[in-house]
């Protein structure tokens, strides 16, 4: 059963992880350090930034806030604003984005059984780019840009699977063409909304496009953060599924898994948290394609131990990205540059170091 798993998730040579070496108490303890991690770079953000503010002051002005039975009067109004009002959003964003990709990412991989796969292979990214240039070109159709990404996201990915589904089967090949076929539709008419819309809109278009949480707040934490949270753990308990569905459908058939049915949920669940992400801060490349990589050589192929691992890694990475996209330069930088400047030599890595191990 062991040799049949590892060869149905097609991880050759390098990423081929002997199960054996990861016992389940290194697998909790890296958890545990990944967990350390994320809150000590939480902190860390919060303290980092144009004005600087201490530990002390940070904790204060968060305690006082959540305190009911606290006055929020002792706090400086400019603490309160710049931890409260500005920082913390951001970094809650992009702990519940980060975690949504990478989470995102590692399901896709397991379920298609390709290394090379990442959130917006069925067209989510374009549909989403559609969406919100569509609400920013023509506001009086939609009175939310994030509402309109979300929609047009989720769309783009029900008409790759209706396009790629024949005779109550969804293959994977199919599917992913189906992803690419209408990513680039979308594309097209993203294309064309850019070309005819006006210069303030346009320069909006393309600021949306590269991604950012300059505009975080706690209205988007509020409705972004349950959502992340209860699709994580909705994802986290298939994660034995997609173990066996790694192996093939044949093999799940014969352990009494419907894989069609159990890709459906779990690729409808995928979809949901990658809208939701990329209709609140636009298109951040490579953390659903390096980050699920990064967690399966710490932990082992088991999804049970990725899923948590990637999220983790994740939600580190993009505050990481958004720290230094906001502190590199007096004026901030789109985080989705950041994250494509970062990510590009680690798929060149891949490619040198692994490309016979991720390609065959």
């Amino acid at each position: 059963m062991l040799e049949v798993f590892r060869k149905g998730f097609q991880l050759k040579d390098e990423y081929k992880v002997n199960l054996e070496a990861f016992s389940d108490t290194r697998k909790y303890g890296i958890l545990f350090i990944f967990f350390l991690s994320l809150v000590l770079c939480a902190v860390l953000a919060m303290l980092m930034g144009a004005y600087d503010v201490s530990f002390t002051n940070v904790y204060a002005t968060i305690f006082a806030n959540i305190n009911p039975y606290q006055d929020i009067s002792g706090v400086s109004k400019l603490h309160n604003t710049i931890i409260w009002n500005i920082r913390l959003p951001r970094v809650l964003l992009a702990i519940a984005v980060g975690a949504a990709l990478a989470t995102s990412g590692a399901v896709f991989q397991g379920c298609f059984k390709n290394p090379l796969v990442e959130p917006y292979i069925l067209g989510v990214s374009s549909g989403a780019a559609f969406g919100a240039a569509l609400g920013i070109v023509y506001p009086e159709i939609f009175s939310s840009v994030q509402v309109a990404a979300f929609i047009f996201g989720s769309i783009a990915v029900l008409a790759a699977y209706m396009l790629a589904r024949t005779r109550g089967q969804t293959p994977v090949v199919t599917l992913i063409l189906g992803g690419i076929i209408i990513g680039s539709i979308f594309s097209a008419l993203v294309s064309l909304l850019k070309y005819t819309a006006d210069d303030s809109a346009l320069r909006e278009i393309v600021f949306w496009l590269m991604g950012g949480f300059y505009y975080a707040t706690w209205n988007d934490v509020m409705i972004t953060v349950p959502i992340v949270f209860v699709s994580f753990l909705i994802m986290w308990m298939y994660a034995w599924k997609l173990n066996i569905l790694s192996m093939g459908d044949e093999e799940a058939k014969a352990l009494g898994v419907n894989p069609e049915r159990s890709k459906f949920i779990i690729i409808s669940i995928a979809t949901l948290v990658t809208a939701i992400a990329v209709s609140v801060v636009g298109i951040v490349a490579w953390v659903g394609l390096m980050m699920p990589h990064a967690a399966r050589m710490t932990v082992g192929p088991d999804n049970r131990f990725v899923i948590p691992s990637a999220a983790m890694l994740g939600s580190i990475y993009l505050i990481v990205c958004d720290t230094m996209a906001r502190t590199l330069t007096t004026s901030e930088i789109p985080v989705g540059i950041i994250t494509s400047i970062l990510g590009a030599p680690y798929l060149c890595y891949l490619l040198r170091n692994k490309g016979r191990s991720l390609l065959g």
